[in-house]
């Protein structure tokens, strides 16, 4: 499934077909895209809109950017986490995270796994399995138990993990805070307004709690290895199904996934193209519109 057609014959729209693809599954594959968080309001910072400020948003997640501008893409980053701090996970997170309980999952689609790739950082699907434990507690044990949350594979990091830059550190932990540093305080603000962009001090930049290093924000840039991706290889080689939502499918390697699939005998039955909002589209493919938590 997917929802940014690339070919000028487009796959059929037919949602009873799918639901018959789906439930004759027995290694089901989720690919997700920026398109996900949508309706949350956290923006994609990719095409023509994809510009934060006068920078190009893509040109400041590398490395480089960071060595050259910390204070920079510190702020960006600042604003990030401030944009999804203020989100709430949509309709589209929780039909993906309720169909990633077994329990659940076995009213549907019997006898299958399923695994969540996400290219996202903003965090989402784990807050939404933690909404659906808080509303279900009969089935928060299940929730939490590593079957549910090591199906759930974050390719692209965190974005509130940081990490020490320090090759002798190397420290990570998870950062909630907001702001996560005093002088990061209302420059998201700033630059919403497109004001003069502040330049922040080095040692007033987020700082690691072990050693005292300049820390960085715990995502993966551009030019860096991807997370889990041997893991990830290992399940695209079983699935026989592979949904891919709110992603243009332009960046490698998660844009070959789907390929991959089909290419290994996944269902070659049929390609099926949903257009409109995942956050309406997901649970009725995945069978959860009555069931929402």
């Amino acid at each position: 499934m997917s929802t940014d057609p690339e070919s000028e014959t487009l796959p059929p729209q037919d949602m009873p077909s799918f639901v018959s693809t789906l439930k004759s599954s027995k290694h089901i594959i989720a690919i997700a895209g920026a398109g996900l968080s949508a309706a949350s309001g956290i923006p994609t910072f990719r095409g023509t809109g994809g510009l934060w400020r006068k920078y190009d948003a893509v040109g400041l997640a590398t490395p480089e950017a960071f060595k050259a501008n910390p204070s920079r893409v510190w702020q960006f980053y600042h604003y990030r986490r401030e944009k999804a701090l203020a989100a709430q996970p949509n309709q589209g997170h929780l039909a993906l995270a309720m169909f990633s309980i077994p329990s659940l999952r076995e009213k549907i689609v019997p006898g299958a796994s399923f695994t969540l790739v996400t290219q996202n950082v903003d965090g989402l699907s784990r807050r939404a399995l933690d909404q659906i434990a808080e509303m279900h507690p009969e089935l928060e044990e299940e929730i939490r138990s590593p079957v549910v949350q090591d199906s759930m594979l974050e390719m692209h990091g965190r974005l509130f993990d940081v990490v020490c830059t320090s090759s002798t550190c190397g420290h990570k932990e998870h950062n909630l805070d907001s702001p996560i540093c005093p002088a990061l305080a209302g420059t998201e603000n700033v630059f919403a307004q497109d004001a003069p962009e502040p330049d922040i001090d080095v040692a007033d930049l987020p700082k690691c709690k072990k050693c005292g290093s300049l820390a960085r924000p715990g995502v993966v840039w551009f030019g860096e290895m991807p997370w889990y991706l041997t893991e990830i290889g290992e399940h695209v080689k079983k699935a026989d199904l592979c949904i891919v939502v709110g992603t243009s499918s332009t960046v490698y390697p998660a844009a070959g996934f789907a390929s991959k699939v089909r290419a290994h005998g996944g269902d070659q039955r049929a390609d099926f193209l949903f257009l409109g909002p995942s956050e309406s589209t997901l649970p009725k493919a995945l069978g959860l519109q009555d069931n929402r938590g």
